[in-house]
């Protein structure tokens, strides 16, 4: 009855970062405090803000004129910038930083004459946020499929940047036939792919062969937690995407079951510590452990606008 946990799991840098944006904007500013989306996609996350005085919007027509409005982790389109602006808003950008790093990138290629590719999942908010920043002709696709369908008006000037959320291994067909279809497209350095993806299915990947069940603890709309379950499957080891402890099913286990456990990048610790203490009280998680792995400290900077009202909040 082991219990390996994997190694790195949960929380990423850009997650953390965004949290700690809204947690810092309801002490200086106090609520409420309004949030453009989800702020990362976990409802144990939302729901914690939420009780502190965060309010959640879908759209920017619901926050009150002047009022303090964060942007998610995600990144938004420049339209909902400009309407920021019209509406007075004191806007603060959570947007992860290598978010904001595909966006700049894009754009360059978009002022230099290409047509750009979102390699990426449509309706995601981050491809919507991506797309949203380029002038210009912009196509989105997830498959070698839809690469061979594409058509393009001059296959000479292309580019292709891709989505944070999904690893080299995920994309590295679809770029593939990307250069293959045009041997001319531009596309970005691999080290530019998110560190936080990539890091966490190779973590899964090392454990496979240890286990005989994995759960992988995130939202059921985040699409790291989706992509670590689907690496399980599809090396033929039973897999199960759960939300909490709530989720767990006593029937997944026996007495000879080993179990390895991953979180995505927006789960916090404290839900891997609810499966761990729901799999003891089943009598199935005696021998816990932690695998060897990249330990990370990756940090990034919190936004100026908030670090001087916080330094003159101190003066």
């Amino acid at each position: 009855m082991d219990v390996i946990l994997a190694q790195p799991r949960g929380f990423c840098a850009g997650v953390e970062r965004a949290i700690e944006i809204v947690e810092q904007a309801l002490e200086l500013y106090q609520p409420p405090i309004y949030v453009l989306h989800e702020i990362v996609h976990n409802r144990h996350v939302v729901d914690e803000l939420r009780g502190r005085g965060a309010v959640f919007v879908e759209a920017l027509t619901e926050v009150p004129e002047g009022a303090v409005c964060i942007f998610s982790a995600h990144g938004v389109a420049t339209s909902v910038v400009n309407h920021a602006t019209q509406r007075r808003l004191d806007v603060i950008d959570a947007t992860c930083p290598l978010v904001t790093k595909v966006h700049l990138q894009a754009q360059r290629y978009a002022r230099d004459g290409y047509e750009v590719i979102i390699i990426g999942h449509p309706g995601h908010p981050e491809v919507e946020g991506t797309r949203g920043r380029i002038e210009g002709t912009v196509y989105v696709l997830s498959t070698e499929d839809e690469v061979a369908q594409l058509q393009v008006r001059n296959p000479d000037k292309l580019a292709y940047v891709t989505q944070t959320t999904l690893s080299i291994d995920d994309t590295k067909d679809v770029i593939t036939a990307l250069n293959q279809r045009f041997p001319n497209i531009q596309g970005p350095a691999l080290n530019d792919i998110c560190y936080a993806t990539q890091n966490r299915q190779n973590a899964v990947r090392q454990l496979l062969s240890e286990i005989d069940l994995l759960l992988v603890v995130g939202a059921h709309n985040s699409s790291n937690s989706n992509r670590l379950r689907e690496v399980g499957s599809q090396a033929g080891v039973t897999s199960y995407l759960i939300e909490n402890a709530n989720d767990v099913d006593p029937a997944w286990f026996t007495t000879q079951t080993r179990i390895g456990i991953t979180a995505g990048a927006s789960a916090p610790e404290v839900l891997v510590e609810g499966v761990l203490a729901r799999l003891q009280e089943l009598g199935v998680a005696q021998n816990v452990r932690t695998m060897e792995g990249i330990q990370e400290n990756t940090s990034f900077r919190l936004p100026a606008n908030l670090t001087k009202r916080k330094h003159a909040g101190n003066a």
